[in-house]
């Protein structure tokens, strides 16, 4: 994790140094500063900060990755590291319900903007629960 956290902090100072130098260049190119892009660029910078700060944050309470190591072997890497699904139509459906969503702010129709956040809800919980199986059931007393 500490490669991850270097590398989000790495970006991080980049988009907040070029927000100030866009800034700048903007206020003397035309005599006033263009707020959009300034915004869009510290915004950008403090999600990398964020990222880089929960990465950090996880790196500190795990031991060292082989990645992390400098004598590390890739052999060490080797084993199981998580269930991927095969094949799901549920990113499919949650980008459809984005898109609904998206259009319902686009065109101000509340309801539009309402149906497609509920659908976004939706397809993400089945996504997530997707190859929930139950079989894990409570003590009984």
């Amino acid at each position: 994790m500490r490669t991850e956290y270097k590398i989000f902090a790495g970006v991080a100072v980049f988009l907040f140094g070029a927000s100030v130098v866009y800034g700048f260049y903007t206020h003397g190119a035309t005599g006033h500063l263009e707020w959009i892009g300034t915004v869009a660029l510290i915004l950008s910078g403090l999600l990398c900060s964020m990222c880089g700060g929960f990465f950090w944050f996880v790196a500190r309470r795990i031991d060292l990755r082989p990645e992390d190591r400098e004598d590390g072997e890739i052999a060490e890497g080797a084993g199981e590291i998580g269930f991927f699904s095969p094949g799901s139509y549920w990113p499919f459906g949650i980008a459809l319900s984005a898109t609904i969503a998206g259009l319902g702010l686009v065109f101000w129709l509340w309801w539009l903007l309402a149906l497609g956040l509920i659908m976004v809800i939706a397809s993400s919980s089945a996504m997530i629960f997707e190859y929930y199986t139950g079989t894990r059931h409570p003590a009984e007393h």
